[in-house]
């Protein structure tokens, strides 16, 4: 029997639906579906910056784990990119973050679907507060 996948967390739902291709004739390729926690890998390591490690800790996943995820939606954005197809954001296995957290040593507000104090992922500092204490 397979384990079941943990759900990977994401720290807010992107604001739109998709994207299509600008000027292109006739679209060639078949719609590819992003997931969130796709949507979520790229945005953490190629908008944030983040390494995989630091990531996949934001993600609450392993770092193996965070680079599969990461490498897919790599994949399926060359291709729709290539292939001229609209990306459609959709599902997958991901739980938005519940908890937001501050970090004054390195100014980061991160989620946390723990309840126990957690560490900053980012300089690993213990002084963080939910973002309603501050």
């Amino acid at each position: 029997m397979a384990r079941l996948k943990k759900s990977r967390v994401i720290q807010r739902a992107p604001s739109f639906l998709g994207f299509k291709p600008f000027g292109v004739q006739k679209l060639s390729g078949e719609d590819v579906i992003l997931h969130l926690e796709e949507y979520e890998s790229v945005k953490l390591c190629d908008y944030e910056n983040l390494t995989h490690e630091q990531a996949a800790k934001i993600m609450n996943v392993s770092r193996p784990t965070f680079s599969r995820v990461y490498q897919s939606a790599r994949n399926k954005i060359a291709k729709a990119f290539v292939e001229a197809s609209s990306i459609l954001l959709e599902g997958g296995n991901s739980v938005v973050g519940i908890l937001w957290y501050s970090c004054p040593v390195c100014e980061l507000n991160f989620s946390s679907i723990i309840d126990e104090q957690p560490v900053c992922p980012f300089c690993l500092s213990e002084h963080v507060c939910k973002v309603d204490e501050q």
